[in-house]
């Protein structure tokens, strides 16, 4: 875990800082600037409005009865798109458009949550946890 901690803390930014240095150097200082103001803001509005539409999906499965494991999973998705949106660079603007567009989400979701169960199954399946009563 420290090893990816690490990595991810000193490889990401560099990675980041080198790309914009090479895009600073093709079509400037100004537009390079411009474009991470202009990603950090429609970042921002996109997660707001994917944010709200997942909202109402919540209330909608929890008014249905159903467990809104999928509206949860997005809610969680879009969070971290909008910290990775307000990172300036490339890798890290790239990351969270993906993840907030629905169809990107989705792929994202599926591998989420094929880790958690994965991660969280019995260690035996053939064993079945039941509650049960008697009724007179």
């Amino acid at each position: 875990m420290f090893l990816r901690l690490l990595l991810l803390f000193t490889i990401v930014p560099l990675a980041e800082l080198y790309l914009l240095v090479k895009l600073g150097s093709v079509v400037g200082v100004v537009p390079t600037v411009a474009l991470v103001i202009l990603t950090g803001v429609l970042g921002a509005w996109l997660a707001r409005v994917q944010g709200l539409s997942v909202v109402q999906r919540l209330g909608e499965d929890l008014a249905e009865g159903r467990l809104p494991t999928d509206a949860l999973i997005d809610g969680l998705l879009i969070l971290v798109a909008g910290a990775v949106l307000l990172t300036p660079g490339l890798l890290t603007d790239a990351m969270g458009f993906v993840l907030l567009i629905p169809q990107g989400r989705a792929v994202v979701r599926k591998v989420v949550a094929a880790r958690f169960t994965r991660r969280f199954q019995p260690a035996n399946p053939d064993v079945i946890d039941v509650e049960w009563r008697r009724e007179n």
